[in-house]
């Protein structure tokens, strides 16, 4: 049985009464009940899924998974495949955005070659997990075995496993791949039921033309795979990529461990839509992070029935929206921990009218 099949029955339900017992620590603050708004909530959410009504403040990590898609060749990107390789050299080196915000928030990072056409090779910090030198055109076939995709999807799993037995206990999601946004709005199609040009965006920034080629490649891969909404992982392996499979594994093998799961963008969030419709269990353990400029995203999110925290215009990938809203996790959980009481503060409480 492939690896990641044996966490979906470890899933647990998030614990309800320890999100009531956090909600009435955060009442006796010195604030009126309820006024910190979305921050209230989302250290509820942490208690819930934590099982604890006051849990530590996390352990923040981040896994980007990068892999690179044949769908390139239709002319679907802005930017050539080479791209993919040069930017995994780049997170190694600590020189990309993410990078940059990792360190700010104090989230360790870890990088993934998930089937890198180009790969560069002896990167210190990388972890080489590659299921081939990218995935097959979709336009043409499915773009992986299912077999592929059920050995990334336990990459994935297997890897989350061992950040939490490592510590880690808020996972992040990133990604890098030239191409990816294709396989995503395919994806987006299938699972979330929509047309091909509502679910696909500009990407990396391609031209008129470049859009219509890829609203077009989306939509012969669809007539060519016909995946399967009812069934995820036909859908994964026919129109999806390496990295999508393996952030859906990273998911799912978070949340059996009570780890809660923080979606960036589009790629991500598809990711996370793949181990939502692969155990339901799952959604509650995912967080949105903030809604991107890509136009497929509110439609995945709605699938999900998440509201994002930020809006920040945003359509890099990597993680970046992912680590932003890590800061408020624990600005809520600081809130929790450090933040005077009424009695602690001397402070009068709401008058109760009789």
């Amino acid at each position: 049985m492939p690896a990641y099949r044996d966490v979906l029955v470890r899933i647990p339900e998030p614990d309800i009464d320890a999100g009531r017992k956090c909600q009435a620590l955060l009442d006796l603050k010195t604030k009126p009940q309820g006024s910190l708004g979305r921050l209230e909530e989302l250290a509820c959410q942490w208690a819930a899924l934590r099982g604890e009504p006051a849990p530590d403040l996390p352990r923040k990590g981040l896994v980007v998974m990068a892999a690179d898609h044949g769908v390139t060749e239709e002319g679907v990107s802005a930017y050539p495949s080479e791209v993919t390789g040069q930017m995994v050299a780049n997170f190694a080196r600590g020189g990309a955005a993410i990078n940059v915000l990792a360190r700010q928030h104090d989230v360790r990072v870890q990088v993934v070659d998930m089937g890198v056409r180009n790969p560069v090779e002896g990167l210190e910090g990388v972890r080489v997990h590659r299921q081939g030198p990218g995935t097959s055109n979709f336009t043409r076939g499915p773009a992986m075995s299912r077999r592929a995709a059920e050995e990334a999807l336990s990459v994935g799993a297997l890897l989350a496993q061992e950040l939490a037995d490592d510590g880690i206990t808020l996972l992040g999601l990133g990604e890098m791949g030239i191409g990816n946004t294709t396989a995503s709005a395919a994806l987006t199609c299938v699972l979330a039921g929509v047309a091909p040009d509502v679910a696909t965006g500009r990407g990396t920034g391609v031209d008129d033309a470049g859009m219509v080629r890829k609203v077009d490649a989306v939509r012969r891969a669809l007539e060519v795979n016909q995946p399967d909404a009812a069934d995820p992982l036909d859908a994964l392996a026919k129109v999806g990529g390496f990295e999508i499979a393996g952030l859906a594994g990273v998911a799912l093998g978070a949340a059996a461990r009570r780890v809660p799961v923080v979606l960036d963008g589009f790629i991500s969030s598809v990711a996370g839509l793949v181990a939502a419709r692969l155990c339901p269990r799952v959604t509650p353990f995912l967080l949105s992070s903030h809604i991107s400029r890509e136009i497929g995203h509110r439609r995945v999110l709605e699938a999900l029935k998440q509201r994002p925290l930020l809006d920040l215009n945003l359509r890099l990938g990597e993680g970046t929206g992912a680590v932003l809203a890590m800061g408020l996790m624990d600005s809520s959980l600081r809130i929790l921990h450090e933040m005077a009481t009424f009695s602690s503060a001397g402070v009068t409480e709401k008058t109760r009218r009789r």
